[in-house]
């Protein structure tokens, strides 16, 4: 549930005295709703005709400045014009520093105690601390006290009214942001489609690399197998102890004829008895 999101329902019953209360009843009216407990937004009730009539009254009209203040502004400005404008009770004070904390957080997220002490004129910081418990428990703000900084972090809060011509400006402010956060995903939208084709273009390379690896290796262990032997075992070779191409074996060479001739019986001689017959005969 959003910060805030039932203040609205606790200024209802102002709203509805407001349409019978004028005058000094309108004063008392306002002095009521910015002291009555759970009531932090004012606009409507600032814009109703009888509370507009005080704007107009020099007796009461100090009144109406008072609901301005706790509309949109901040303890700070009551300080600065505390001499135009009704005294503050306790309860008054109190809920106008919660609004002011808010206000201070629209303009930076981390507010140290030393700026907060000088911006609330709260005595001590065990004060301060105890003023920023209490105003996250009524759901005003969410933050973090961080002791050993001396500061308050601020994550959420609740929304104030906006000041009179103060609208333009946060509509500007909202057309920016919405100008900066399309400029920022068109810039991720092409970054994504940039990184989606190198991936298809880096996943095809590898895929056609691959097809390609396999069909060389394919080639290659097919030529393998078509490849006849280039070498017989013979007799010369096994005689010689290596291993002789058989195209060799017919070839003129002094090496190869020494091997026929080593294998080959010497001519048997004939008995020198028969020749020496012959002779005589």
């Amino acid at each position: 549930m959003e910060l805030g999101s039932n203040f609205a329902a606790k200024l209802e019953p102002f709203l509805l005295m407001s349409k019978s209360a004028k005058g000094a009843a309108a004063a008392k009216l306002i002095q009521d709703a910015t002291s009555a407990p759970g009531v932090f937004v004012f606009a409507e009730l600032l814009e109703t005709s009888n509370v507009q009539e005080l704007a107009n009254s020099q007796q009461h009209s100090q009144f109406y400045s008072l609901l301005q203040l706790f509309s949109y502004r901040t303890y700070k400005d009551y300080l600065e014009h505390k001499d135009q404008l009704p005294p503050l009770n306790q309860a008054q004070t109190i809920k106008l520093k919660y609004l002011s904390i808010v206000s201070l957080a629209t303009e930076r997220r981390i507010l140290p105690y030393s700026f907060l002490l000088q911006e609330l004129q709260m005595p001590t910081i065990r004060e301060l601390e105890d003023l920023i418990i209490d105003a996250i428990y009524l759901d005003i703000l969410r933050g973090k006290l961080d002791q050993k900084e001396q500061q308050l972090e601020i994550e959420y809060t609740m929304g104030r009214d906006l000041e009179p011509g103060k609208a333009e400006n946060v509509l500007a402010a909202l057309q920016s942001w919405a100008a900066t956060t399309s400029s920022v995903l068109s810039a991720l939208d092409q970054e994504l489609e940039r990184v989606a084709s190198y991936e298809a273009a880096t996943r095809m390379e590898n895929e056609e690399h691959e097809r390609i690896y396999t069909l060389i290796l394919k080639d290659v262990l097919d030529r393998n197998k078509e490849k006849p032997s280039s070498r017989r075992p013979g007799a010369l070779s096994n005689a010689l102890g290596s291993n002789i191409p058989s195209d060799l074996m017919d070839v003129d060479d002094p090496t190869v004829e020494m091997a026929r001739n080593k294998s080959r019986k010497p001519p048997t001689e004939m008995p020198s008895k028969s020749v020496r017959k012959r002779n005589r005969g």
